[in-house]
């Protein structure tokens, strides 16, 4: 062997011996421990939008999707540096972490029987990497949670009979502000440049997560909902004995009402998957601030739109808007394109016309500048003759105003077309 060969390996050995000692290093740092802490989230959706908002994780997160048996529910696994953008989903109502997913699980014949297995589980569960990340995301809406309980009174779904434009206008910016300086979980997904902020905060987090106890005693209950035809036992009767377990095994204390960790049990036939809650409420209590009775979830107004497939310059156009739910929703997401609210009712016009100048307010406090305005605009008039010139619109979606809330027919119906410009025919 040459001298240089000999000095190249020589050189070859102290580098790789140089790179395990880094390895060891990096493993034994918290923030390194968050990259690879991996766990599963669960998700519920609108029924029918399970494939919508599985495009959306796999678009959004690049991970990939599992659409549950259960309707309403999908399931992805993500790392715990992701989990602020899980929050920014724009399809998912209620997320959690899974702790366990017991496929084919074989119950008992006997209630007695089932009831005791399930007390006997609570403790065989490998709660430590789910509680972490409830932890985390504890942490993530600490301030939210605050300002939520201080407003929860003040934001009984505003249902004023259009008149919301007589209050404060200091009042109504004061809300705003609350918002967005506590939405930092959205900042996140909007703001990627304080991507390493949220990776420390996740990796002082998982280094006191390493404390074997918590000095605070914290209290829980256990949710679970139950599918199927073939169980000898009821909901309650199995969050009821699985609760008592959990509280054996972790020392908490039980409350039903102003509890810190909701451990959620879904049992759907043959299936078992225990989870805990990521949210207190659901996603889709976003940007509607004036409602009406028959206000749109954002979260199907957003998986209408998406299936619509908007593209950059389209016209957009919600005939029936109500308080406009379907317009703001497009025009927070696809920015690119302009969205029209008409309805033929002034309150609901005015609603929607309030709705949309707290969305402009709260991104101009976001951006912290005078914002250039919004890609929507609200207009009254009557949807059998509507002002618009053939072939100006390029997209109609609309949520129709039937149902029981309305008592204006038995069913419920929805409209999404695109319309062809005549050059493209």
């Amino acid at each position: 062997m040459s001298d240089v060969q000999e000095a190249t390996n020589q050189l070859l050995h102290v580098n790789l011996h140089e790179n395990q000692m880094s390895i060891k290093v990096t493993e034994s740092d918290p923030r390194s421990e968050s990259e690879h802490l991996r766990v599963t989230i669960g998700a519920t959706v609108p029924t029918g939008f399970e494939q919508t908002a599985a495009d959306e994780v796999r678009e959004k997160l690049r991970s990939s999707c599992k659409i549950s048996k259960d309707r309403g529910k999908i399931y992805f696994d993500i790392s715990v540096e992701s989990l602020a953008q899980v929050h920014c989903l724009r399809s998912v109502d209620n997320l959690f972490v899974v702790v366990q997913e017991l496929k084919d699980y074989q119950f008992k014949e006997t209630k007695e029987e089932v009831l005791k297995d399930l007390e006997e589980l609570a403790g065989k569960l490998p709660w430590s990497d789910p509680l972490k990340v409830w932890k985390i995301n504890t942490s993530f809406k600490k301030k939210k949670t605050k300002r939520k309980k201080i407003n929860q009174n003040s934001s009984k779904e505003k249902i004023d009979n259009g008149c919301g434009d007589k209050r404060d206008e200091r009042d109504v910016k004061k809300e705003v502000t609350d918002n967005a300086l506590d939405s930092c979980i959205l900042d996140y997904y909007e703001n990627p440049a304080i991507k390493e902020e949220i990776s420390t905060l996740v990796g002082d987090e998982l280094a006191t997560c390493k404390d074997e106890t918590d000095p605070e005693v914290l209290k829980f209950r256990v949710t679970c909902n139950r599918a199927g035809e073939k169980h000898c036992f009821s909901s309650n009767e199995a969050a009821r004995d699985f609760g008592g377990a959990v509280q054996d095994y972790f020392k908490w204390k039980a409350d039903m009402t102003n509890f810190d960790v909701e451990v959620l049990l879904n049992i759907h036939d043959n299936e078992i998957i225990v989870g805990i809650a990521l949210t207190e409420e659901s996603l889709h209590r976003r940007n509607i601030t004036h409602f009406g009775p028959t206000t749109l979830r954002s979260t199907l107004a957003y998986g209408m739109l998406r299936l619509c497939a908007p593209q950059p310059t389209d016209i957009i156009v919600d005939p029936m808007c109500g308080t406009g739910a379907i317009p703001i929703e497009g025009a927070t997401e696809w920015c690119n394109c302009f969205h029209v609210a008409g309805d033929n009712n002034p309150l609901a016009v005015n609603r929607a016309a309030n709705n949309i100048s707290s969305l402009l307010t709260k991104s101009q406090i976001k951006e912290g500048k005078p914002s250039w305005g919004l890609p929507i605009d609200a207009i009254q008039w009557d949807v059998c003759n509507l002002p618009l010139r053939t072939g100006s619109v390029d997209i109609i979606v609309t949520d129709m105003p039937f149902g029981k809330r309305l008592s204006r027919a038995i069913f419920y119906s929805s409209i999404i077309t695109r319309w062809i410009h005549p050059s493209e025919n």
